[in-house]
C-alpha cells in the first residue's frame, strides 16, 4: 500500500509556496487533511500561507474536505483560497 498523496496548490497559495503541486509520502502521525496542512505550514517561509488561522479551503479527491477528514495513500488533496464571485 502506498502512503503517497498528491497535493495541489491553487491561486495565491501556489505563488506563496512556489509550486503548483507535489507528491508526498505521508509522515508518521499525519492522517487527516488538517494534520497535513499543519505539517506543510511547518516548512516555514511561504508555507505559512497554510498555517492555522489562515483562510484556506481544502478538497479531498475533488470534494470539499474538513480538517478532520481522514487521508489514505493515493488521495489527491487540493488547497486553495476561498473563491469570491461576482
Amino acid at each position: 500500500m502506498t502512503s503517497k498523496v498528491k497535493i495541489l496548490y491553487f491561486a495565491s497559495l501556489r505563488e506563496a509556496v512556489g509550486c503548483s503541486g507535489e507528491e508526498l509520502d505521508l509522515p508518521a502521525g499525519v492522517a487527516t487533511v488538517g494534520a497535513l496542512r499543519s505539517h506543510l505550514a511547518g516548512r516555514g517561509e511561504g508555507w505559512q500561507a497554510l498555517a492555522a488561522g489562515r483562510n484556506v479551503r481544502a478538497a479531498l479527491n475533488q470534494k470539499m474536505a474538513a480538517p478532520d477528514t481522514a487521508l489514505d495513500g493515493g488521495d489527491e488533496v487540493a488547497f486553495f483560497p476561498p473563491v469570491t464571485g461576482g
